[in-house]
């Protein structure tokens, strides 16, 4: 068996939330500083549909001021690696 880490997509994106609102920023906020034209990339963050793309992960964590770390959340999964 190995431990393997895993992002839970749905808390990643609640916290991305949590960060976004403590900070004071709106959506809209967020679209703008993006450069989106709607801002349906940052609810399909929000929601766990979706996580940023490393350019803008390392950006958002910017605009946060918080690490990238701060931002995923990260579970361990044991997996069989028999046959790896």
């Amino acid at each position: 068996m190995i431990t393997m880490p895993v992002i839970d997509m749905a808390k990643t994106g609640q916290n991305i939330r949590n960060l976004r609102i403590s900070k004071g920023l709106t959506v809209k906020d967020l679209q703008q500083l993006f450069g989106f034209e709607t801002p349906q990339a940052i609810y399909k963050w929000q929601y766990g549909k979706a996580l940023p793309s490393i350019d803008n992960l390392v950006a958002l964590a910017a605009v946060l001021q918080v690490s990238i770390d701060d931002i995923l959340i990260v579970q361990n999964e044991m997996y069989d690696c028999k046959g790896a």
